[in-house]
């Protein structure tokens, strides 16, 4: 399938995910016409500088408004998802969920042929010892509404797929997503008043000669343009099915390495103890439930995604690493109120 010339659209188009997701498809597909679907649409500058719908996908206008961006489209790529307010369950439950099952009605009634989803990591079971691969369980994290919503929305894609079988449908379960202009609206979404920009610095710097982090701790980054690589050869070759999306595991080590530090292990159980005090204080925004998806969530084999859409992430965990901790420090936010930090 040629992409030149086709309707494109995005959903959530101006998030961490999306921005990385716009660029690539710019730089790589040209003369497509895109149509990005947020709830605050950003200013019309690079990469956002597309046809644009503003919708609250929990509110009474969803349905026409994303019916009407959707009309004539060739593919949508849903990425749009709420991570705060992380206390409010219910209400992240009518964005992500009920958004999600709006998003499904306007692909099915406006005949949208290729439905491409981000799902995420955490709808893994707990780890094993190695990488797993997508026929691991999907049964997710208990303890983490994220991780249960996505969980809900797969098992909407099961049922979705087998009522519409002449739809395409892409899964794609990215790692931790990262890119610079992303750290001002991850510090607001995960780290919260308690990290000020001065220990930012210093930890760039590597004037902390050791990092504490729970005992084991092993994650995978893959940078935002990667994903967007993988988004445009999805697109291009119309491929369905579930892919991994990750860069190379660090381990204790690696990680505090990305600060010049040492890593000080401490007992998962009491981090998380202290985790769930601050988060209870309002003084760290991570909820013990983002605590457990991050450390008991597997590590990933993206050798599928390496396969089959011949994608290989160019820049490596450490990489992108260093990336959003030079930007946490910098306070650096991108151009979309998504993006903006506030």
């Amino acid at each position: 399938m040629s992409t030149s010339g086709r309707r494109i659209v995005v959903t959530g188009a101006s998030g961490n995910v999306g921005t990385g997701v716009l660029r690539r498809l710019r730089a790589d597909l040209p003369d497509a016409h895109l149509v990005g679907v947020c709830r605050r649409p950003p200013p019309p500058v690079p990469p956002y500088d597309v046809e644009w719908h503003g919708v609250d996908l929990s509110g009474d206008r969803a349905a026409p408004t994303l019916e009407a961006a959707f009309r004539d489209a060739d593919a949508v790529v849903h990425l749009a998802w709420a991570i705060q307010p992380v206390r409010d369950e219910p209400a992240l439950r009518r964005v992500n969920v009920a958004g999600s099952r709006a998003v499904l009605r306007a692909v099915r009634t406006t005949g949208v042929g290729h439905l491409v989803y981000v799902s995420t990591l955490g709808v893994y079971a707990p780890r094993p010892a190695a990488p797993v691969d997508e026929g691991w369980p999907d049964s997710g994290q208990r303890t983490s509404a994220y991780s249960r919503h996505k969980v809900a929305v797969e098992r909407m894609l099961d049922r979705f797929a087998l009522d519409n079988p002449e739809i395409t449908i892409t899964r794609f379960r990215p790692t931790l997503v990262t890119q610079r202009d992303a750290a001002a609206a991850i510090k607001r979404l995960f780290l919260g008043p308690l990290v000020p920009r001065l220990a930012l610095d210093a930890l760039r710097r590597g004037l902390l000669p050791v990092l504490p982090m729970p005992a084991g701790l092993a994650l995978q980054f893959v940078h935002a343009d990667d994903v967007g690589d993988a988004v445009v050869r999805i697109l291009e070759g119309r491929r369905g099915g579930i892919f991994n999306l990750a860069a190379d595991v660090l381990h204790p080590d690696a990680l505090a390495g990305l600060v010049g530090s040492r890593p000080l292990e401490l007992p998962r159980a009491a981090v998380r103890a202290a985790v769930s005090v601050l988060h209870h204080l309002h003084l760290l925004a991570v909820s013990p439930g983002w605590f457990d998806m991050a450390t008991n969530t597997p590590l990933m084999d993206s050798g599928r995604a390496h396969a089959e859409l011949g994608w290989q992430p160019r820049r490596t965990s450490s990489e992108s690493g260093r990336e959003l901790v030079a930007g946490l420090a910098d306070g650096a936010a991108g151009a979309s109120p998504a993006l903006a930090g506030r």
